[in-house]
């Protein structure tokens, strides 16, 4: 059974930072792509980052970029997402996604989110002074 576990969430101040890691389970995560969500209260839900399987190269949205980054760490089979300069509107349910085994699909090159067959538990962010 494949099965993603986020960690690291929390409460931060404005300006601080906060490292989240999705841990995967029953799938080696550096053969599939995987993205960040997150979503705010109120708010849909919005894909934040991803990291190709098919050659590394990763997507920011335009929210985090400069202040976030992914990336992989194949020994822990996981994909961490690093978020500094943290803000108010940053606040949300931070989730991580990957493909079922043996997709084909890449979600950090084509972006169709229904390839997405795996979904973490989900990890709560909140930035307030």
């Amino acid at each position: 059974q494949v099965q993603l576990v986020e960690s690291g969430g929390g409460l931060v101040q404005p300006g601080g930072s906060l490292g989240l890691s999705c841990a995967a389970s029953g799938l080696s995560l550096d053969h599939y792509a995987l993205g960040w969500f997150r979503q705010a209260p109120g708010k849909e839900r919005e894909g934040i980052s991803c990291i190709s399987a098919f050659d590394g190269s990763t997507y920011y949205a335009d929210s985090v970029k400069g202040r976030f980054t992914i990336s992989r760490d194949n020994a822990k089979n996981t994909v961490n997402l690093q978020m500094n300069s943290l803000k108010h509107v940053d606040t949300g349910d931070y989730y991580c996604a990957t493909h079922h085994p043996g997709e084909l699909s890449d979600y950090c090159v084509d972006y169709r989110t229904e390839t997405l067959g795996t979904w973490g538990q989900g990890n709560q962010v909140t930035v307030n002074s």
